[in-house]
């Protein structure tokens, strides 16, 4: 198994370069303005997860699984009842994941598992 850091962020909006190929907790949402942090990224991180904010209008909390998927990127959301939003700590000591991209999926993340777990089934 390919061995991948992991990265704490409490807003997507850090992520930067030097996260390329990782494996990032993130405190933010999961709409589509965090997803463009990192689908505007050149090198892409491995998998982010994000707090689903609790779906929101139209499910906007959770299109980061779809806009994520198109770039190549494994998407997680975790629950808001389950961790705080804004710390990606909390997001990866309580966090309990509620969604996941068809590429999470293929690499045999499940909903119901808890985000430490995810983050060390991807080699983080």
């Amino acid at each position: 198994m390919t061995q991948r850091a992991l990265v704490l962020l409490d807003s997507i909006a850090l992520v930067n370069a030097s996260h390329a190929d990782t494996v990032i907790v993130s405190g933010s949402h999961g709409g589509l303005s965090a997803s463009h942090f990192v689908t505007a990224q050149t090198h892409k991180p491995f998998a982010v997860a994000f707090n689903d904010a609790g779906g929101g209008k139209d499910d906007a909390g959770r299109v980061a699984l779809h806009e994520l998927q198109a770039v190549g990127v494994l998407a997680i959301l975790y629950a808001h009842t389950s961790a705080r939003i804004g710390e990606a700590q909390d997001g990866l000591d309580n966090g309990v994941v509620n969604g996941l991209n068809a590429l999470a999926l293929a690499q045999g993340l499940q909903l119901g598992m808890c985000v430490s777990d995810a983050v060390r089934h991807l080699g983080a």
